[in-house]
């Protein structure tokens, strides 16, 4: 079960998200970064944070680490942008916050180095919640007293906003080309050996039961949230043991060589333009 803190403070809105989620500080002294339920992408954003980051976790992933944010929205009065006011009216009650990693910077794959095996397990893992949001345009990682975070899940396992065709969704294969780590060379049979067999159905059990209740109720089709629940683990479970073997990327990319694809554009020299005689 996550622990509950009190958020007392707003700080400052981040705006590099389209959640607009924001910097608050809390009960316990802490500093967190607080998304809302009230955002337009509504609780099922949350919902996907929480089970993939408890999920990331427990399988040695480095994600920050979570709790239920309880917010008054009295707290906000005094900010100045009115989209943040009616974000934080729209959010009174329980909300999802992650711990602050002050100081840390946006991961990018030209100044730091992540070795085939940290590749391999991020992009297996990417692949077994069907992240589509860690693209080269779009990290989603930070880099923080030397090591690699991942953040922001909320954009995953998209079969759960239609649940009549998860399953089938689910089984489709896992495109990881614009991966931002796949030109290092991800070691993916190496992530699947070593991590495939962690997701039990007893882990995917208690990382389900970490989602609050009242972010579960009244999703069309169940008749109780731990139905709901049973759900996640019957698509994440089958889904762990086979994503490996559907997992495309680019056949030529090799780690410490030349780098391929999108990351050769970027790198490339750009041609010299012939000056005109006006010039």
């Amino acid at each position: 079960m996550l622990s509950e803190v009190i958020a007392t403070r707003y700080v400052t809105p981040l705006r590099e998200g389209g959640s607009l989620p924001g910097i608050v500080e809390a009960d316990d002294l802490g500093t967190y970064v607080m998304k809302f339920t009230g955002a337009g992408q509504g609780r099922k954003t949350l919902v996907a944070e929480v089970i993939c980051g408890r999920l990331a976790q427990r399988l040695g992933l480095r994600v920050p680490r979570l709790v239920q944010m309880q917010l008054d929205p009295v707290i906000g009065l005094g900010e100045p942008d009115q989209e943040v006011q009616e974000l934080l009216k729209a959010s009174g009650g329980l909300n999802l916050g992650m711990d602050y990693l002050p100081g840390s910077i946006g991961f990018d794959p030209l100044a730091y180095q992540v070795d085939p095996v940290e590749a391999g397990r991020v992009v297996w893992f990417d692949a077994l919640i069907n992240n589509v949001d860690r693209s080269w345009r779009n990290p989603n990682m930070l880099v923080w007293h030397g090591d690699a975070w991942l953040i922001d899940h909320g954009a995953t396992m998209i079969w759960h906003h239609n649940w009549p065709t998860a399953q089938a969704a689910a089984a489709k294969p896992y495109n990881a080309s614009d991966h931002v780590l796949a030109p290092v060379g991800p070691d993916v049979a190496a992530a699947a050996a070593a991590l495939a067999p962690l997701v039990t159905e007893e882990l995917l059990t208690e990382v389900t039961a970490d989602v609050p209740d009242e972010w579960l109720v009244d999703e069309p089709g169940f008749d109780s949230t731990d139905a709901l629940r049973r759900a996640y683990v019957e698509v994440l479970l089958p889904r762990a043991a086979t994503i490996h073997e559907r997992i495309s990327m680019q056949a030529e990319v090799k780690p410490r060589s030349g780098p391929p694809g999108w990351l050769a554009e970027r790198l490339a020299p750009q041609p010299h333009r012939k000056k005109s005689d006006s010039e």
